[in-house]
């Protein structure tokens, strides 16, 4: 696992990127370099996504995400994808005591319906590992209720047409629909015009997150 160095003033909120499977830290730059000129500090995480469980993925990420966590600040998470599943199971075991809120951009809380199709392939499982696995809409993960704020992104533009037009519900984003974003629980949504792998590289996914971190709702409109 690599941390990327910390960005931004002590008394900055901070924020943990995580990115998604088979992705790196690299994947969040955009997303990053524009939550530092929003104000806020960063830590933007590289780990091991396909080499674990995500139960363990998040034991992995602690000792990271807890030195950046004793910062006298609030903290925020922004995950994409897989990514807020790994929070949602960190946050369930070792919940920062300045948890402010939390942005899942295209996270499969519901499971993706292509992942059940390819997750009888012996090549899908070889490549994505065990994690992978837990992407299904059969196997969705056990969390406790979400009693923090969560602000959901999901796309709903498709570059596949296969898993676009015929495997996922409509609308999606190629790999989750909008419909599987969601989350019970959440304090707000909001559905952009990108593919999974756009959005976090999105002008209007960056620029709700920065909303809905500061505000705990996204932009009208």
């Amino acid at each position: 696992m690599h941390e990327a160095p910390q960005s931004g003033d002590a008394r900055c909120p901070g924020v943990v990127l995580l990115h998604g499977i088979a992705r790196t830290s690299a994947s969040l730059t955009k997303l990053e370099r524009a939550l530092q000129t929003a104000g806020f500090a960063t830590l933007n995480i590289d780990y091991p996504s396909r080499s674990k469980p995500i139960a363990a993925l998040a034991d992995d990420l602690h000792p990271a995400i807890s030195g950046f966590a004793n910062r006298n600040a609030p903290l925020h998470f922004a995950a994409y994808s897989m990514g807020g599943l790994v929070t949602r199971a960190y946050i369930a075991k070792y919940r920062p005591k300045r948890l402010a809120s939390v942005v899942m951009l295209g996270t499969p809380n519901g499971g993706s319906e292509v992942a059940d199709l390819l997750s009888g392939s012996r090549l899908y499982r070889a490549f994505y590992g065990p994690a992978g696995l837990e992407l299904t809409t059969a196997r969705p993960m056990a969390f406790p209720a979400v009693d923090y704020p969560v602000g959901v992104i999901a796309g709903s533009r498709f570059i596949d047409p296969v898993a676009g037009l015929f495997i996922l519900p409509k609308p999606n984003d190629g790999r989750v629909s909008v419909q599987s974003a969601m989350l019970s629980g959440m304090a707000d949504h909001v559905v952009v015009k990108a593919s999974h792998t756009g959005l976090p590289r999105h002008s209007v996914a960056i620029a709700q997150t920065i909303a809905f971190l500061r505000d705990g709702r996204f932009q009208a409109g």
